[in-house]
């Protein structure tokens, strides 16, 4: 049997990592979101892996969700809906790795594959990609997050305009809405991907898995509350700083500037 999630190391400190079921719209089946798992936890505890890219087999699906197919014919499949565990919750899965995870939309990403890209940090969408929430349609509620985090990233009218129709969100307007960060040709998509997860794999890995979550933890609290979250965090963190720390980072950091720029480095 072909492994239903691939791995490829493609550049200092980043991963790629495939849904690969192409013949099914990469459709989450039981050993699929089982090796997703095991895959998510590895690169959690690989020094080597800064950024990750996700991204889906073909250039017709991310993934369209739970494997309808397998749904019924697998006693108690539907219970995957509600899972906890990252053995069965892709979500789950994802979110346990502590390192950015960049998903790179190739295809549509339909009902449990829209929540999967939503478990994502960053979205970068082919022009092509489109997505869709079918919850409504096939009577089952989300499980995995969707219901809460779409209307936090697009406000909850456009979210109820979604979800509540079923209809599918072209990749432009999805950038316009503010769920993709860009769209780019699909040609260019596996590129793009890679480019960004390697300027932040080039970063100090611990401080990005520790803003990371100082980004997550607070977006979870009321605004007051995150505030003060981040004062204690950036307190003890900054309290470890030295000025001679920053001095030899300074340089380095004024070059990347004047390279993004498009000036010679000096």
């Amino acid at each position: 049997m072909d492994d239903p999630v691939l791995v490829e190391r493609v550049a200092d400190g980043v991963a790629l990592v495939t849904l690969h079921r192409p013949a099914a719209m990469n459709a989450l089946s039981i050993a699929m979101r089982a090796r997703l798992a095991e895959v998510m936890r590895a690169l959690d505890h690989d020094e080597a892996i800064r950024c990750v890219v996700l991204t889906g087999a073909g250039e017709r699906a991310f993934t369209a969700g739970l494997d309808l197919t397998e749904l019924g014919t697998q006693p108690g499949a539907l219970s995957a809906a509600n899972a906890v565990g990252p053995e069965a919750n892709p979500v789950r899965a994802i979110e346990s790795c502590r390192k950015p995870v960049i998903g790179a939309i190739n295809g549509v990403a339909i009902t449990g594959g829209f929540e999967v890209a939503l478990a994502c940090d960053i979205l970068i969408a082919a022009e092509h990609a489109r997505f869709a929430d079918t919850h409504a349609r096939v009577g089952v509620m989300p499980g995995w997050g969707l219901s809460q985090k779409l209307s936090r990233w697009i406000g909850p009218a456009r979210a109820k305009e979604l979800s509540l129709s079923g209809n599918f969100l072209d990749a432009a307007t999805a950038e316009r809405w503010g769920l993709v960060n860009r769209v780019v040709p699909a040609a260019a998509l596996r590129g793009a991907a890679i480019a960004l997860a390697s300027d932040i794999a080039s970063a100090d890995p611990a401080f990005v898995v520790a803003y990371k979550r100082l980004i997550d933890d607070g977006y979870a609290l009321p605004f007051g509350e995150a505030m003060a979250l981040e004062h204690e965090r950036s307190t003890a963190a900054n309290a470890q700083v030295t000025p001679e720390s920053v001095a030899a980072r300074r340089a380095a950091v004024q070059s990347r500037g004047r390279a993004q720029r498009g000036a010679p480095p000096t």
